[in-house]
């Protein structure tokens, strides 16, 4: 398989809270999150969503400092009776994908 990705990806510890954004109704998820780069997060969660939509998601990160984001799914495969997704963050402000790329840095150091 090739790789797609634009931007290395890295595990975090860390969850998503996402809400759809299709009016009024707001249904909260709760996600793992597998993987995340400044370009997008890999993610799983027991619900299904939908490819091409875009969420509302809050990123907590490992300072614990709140991400707010949104994300286009581009991905989705069922595993088990989970969904693997891969999401692109969608308009994300530099300064929040600089955090990424920090946290990114320090952790390949860590692990020499």
């Amino acid at each position: 398989m090739q790789e797609r990705r634009r931007s290395k990806r890295t595990s975090m510890e860390s969850r998503l809270l996402i809400k759809r954004l299709d009016g009024n109704s707001h249904t909260e998820v709760n996600i793992e999150v597998t993987d995340v780069s400044k370009s997008g997060v890999g993610f799983v969660a027991n619900q299904p969503l939908q490819i091409g939509e875009v969420y509302e998601a809050f990123l907590t990160i490992w300072t614990k400092e709140v991400l707010h984001a949104f994300l286009q799914i581009v991905r989705i495969e069922l595993k088990g009776a989970e969904y693997a997704y891969g999401a692109i963050f969608i308009g994300m402000p530099e300064m929040d994908a600089s955090r990424i790329e920090v946290y990114q840095t320090i952790n390949e150091k860590d692990k020499k």
